[in-house]
């Protein structure tokens, strides 16, 4: 008969970010890619989101790829 497993305690060494960024809350400043709904990758210019976007639309074009612009808070549809 085998002597009974600790389990090991989990040490945190590094502090929790205090910005958690959160796929189902829009941002509250720069622009956004908004692949099917569902924001992802999040950029200082509408100009480098857009370039993103245009990639993954042309990698994956039956995706419905966006911009969202956190500041006028507006959708604009890739196509």
């Amino acid at each position: 008969m085998r002597p009974p497993t600790k389990k090991p305690v989990p040490v945190v060494d590094e502090p929790r970010p205090e910005k958690i960024a959160r796929a189902d809350r829009p941002p509250a400043e720069g622009f956004v890619v908004v692949v099917d709904g569902h924001f992802k990758s999040e950029f200082d210019t509408a100009e480098a989101a857009e370039a993103a976007g245009r990639t993954l639309k042309s990698t994956h074009p039956i995706l419905q790829i966006g911009i969202y612009d956190a500041a006028t808070k507006v959708r604009t549809l890739l196509t």
